[in-house]
This record gives C-alpha cells, structure tokens and sequence, in this order.
C-alpha cells in the first residue's frame, strides 16, 4: 500500500509547537503532506492559541501571529510541494448527521439545505483565495458531508475530496444542474495498520497535529522510518487516476463506515 498524509485543522489559532514537531518529521523524512486549512475558524476546540505560545527551535517555519502572516506560512508551505485543501468553512459543528459518510455524527454541513451550504463554501473560497492559497481540493470537518454538500461543491468549483474508503481514488457521479456532474474522491485509511500493508493500492493517513501526544510523535516518527517506502507526497497520490465506483460502491462505503463508529463509539 502506497500512503499519502493529510494534516486537519490548519488554522490561525491552532497549536503551532505540536504542528512544527509534526513539520520536521515529515520534512525530515522528505514527506509533503494535504493540509486542510480553516478558512475562518470558529470552533474555539481548535483554539490553541494560549496553550501554544513557543515554536521548536529546530523547524524551519515561522510562527505566524496575524492573519497575513498566516497566509506567507501557508503560501511557503505550497511553494514547498505541500498541498493544500479547504477544511469546511469555520469548522463549527451545526447538525447531528453523519451524512453519506457517518464516521461520525455531527456535521458542519450535512443535513443542511444546499444554499446555506453553498453560501458558506463560497465564503470560505473567497478566504482563501484572498490568503493566495486557492484550491480545488476539500476536507469536510468530521468526515461529515451530504449530497448537498456535493452539489454546493461543484458549484464552488471544488471537483477534489479527501475522503472515503477503497484502495484506489473514485469517482462519484452526483445528478445536478440537469445532468450528471462527477466529483473525485481520494479515500482515507480505515486503520493505520492499512497504510503499511503489502497489499496494492493507495490511502491516506489522517492526523490530527492540535492533539498529538509526544508518544504520538515518536510513533509516527518511528512509522514512517520502517516504513519509509510506503509513503508518498499527496501531489503523487493526486497523480493517481481517479476509477468509476461500482453501483454497490457508496452503500459499502456507508456500511463500513457506520460499522467503524460503531466500534469505535464500543471501545471508547
């Protein structure tokens, strides 16, 4: 299995120390990572600001304090091979959805009408393209997302989503504006055991730098050495060509992951 990794919750007031330990082991390793950048971040879990006042000596980034400076570190990032996705709009959770992907049950869009939805991803947008970090490429806020959501995205020119399962990028049809409108899904890992299988195929492992432990560090520094050939940049794993899913796909897709919340929601 080749595995690309996203980051998630990249925002202004995020914990800017745990983010650049996560940096310089990816950048050690050579690794360019999906970041998935809140455009106006509202959810005040996200909020690290206090908790996060010092930056590593050893990375290589800067800690932004302001909303332009933000927008340099995320522009030097890009110019770095990293890419760039949009996480949400504030990332502020409205409904108790899960959605056509119910990893979870709470959702910043699904389970909303399509013109809320739509208004707000444009807002979002419009952010980043002010920030000069444009993109094509969305990551929805707890894996939450409804058809709805698809239709807005199309309509805000995201054809990218970072989510999903299956051992190969697919494409979705979704029947909007009068006709059959496709949407590319590049899916996630359904555990971390999948990312350094031997089987074929490609993933993403998702991480979550705000709440990484220093053991979580040392795990995926020490992953990532083993396993240093099962890693790829997130711009080769976009290189992949995106396959039809098979008329059974979603219904799989949306059993397997009600199963893993299920399980997780038991074991927790």
């Amino acid at each position: 299995m080749k595995t690309a990794i996203r980051l998630d919750d990249i925002s202004i007031n995020m914990d800017y120390e745990r983010f650049g330990r996560v940096e310089k082991i990816l950048k050690d390793a050579g690794i360019r990572p999906l970041i998935g950048v809140v455009p106006d971040c509202k959810d005040t879990n996200l909020d690290k600001s206090k908790d996060s006042c010092r930056w590593p000596e050893d990375t290589v980034a800067s800690m932004p304090t302001d909303r332009e400076a933000f927008a340099d570190f995320l522009r030097n990032l890009r110019k770095e091979g990293w890419v760039i996705a949009m996480h949400g709009y504030d990332h502020v959770y409205r409904t108790d959805k899960g959605g056509l992907f119910p990893l979870n049950r709470l959702s910043e869009f699904a389970g909303c009408d399509y013109e809320d939805q739509r208004d707000r991803l444009r807002k979002g947008m419009k952010i980043m393209e002010e920030m000069g970090v444009d993109t094509d490429i969305f990551m929805a806020p707890a894996h939450s997302y409804d058809m709805n959501t698809l239709k807005a995205l199309y309509d805000v020119g995201i054809r990218i989503i970072t989510d999903g399962f299956g051992t190969l990028p697919y494409v979705r049809n979704i029947a909007h504006a009068g006709g059959k409108r496709e949407l590319s899904f590049y899916p996630i890992a359904k555990k971390r055991s999948d990312c350094i299988s031997d089987r074929y195929g490609y993933t993403t492992l998702v991480l979550h730098a705000n709440t990484m432990t220093d053991e979580d560090m040392v795990k995926l520094r020490d992953m990532i050495a083993d396993h240093r050939d099962h890693f790829i940049d997130y711009a080769d794993y976009l290189k992949i060509r995106a396959v039809p899913k098979g008329p059974f796909g979603g219904i799989t897709e949306y059993l397997t992951a009600t199963a893993k919340r299920i399980l997780v929601s038991l074991r927790s």
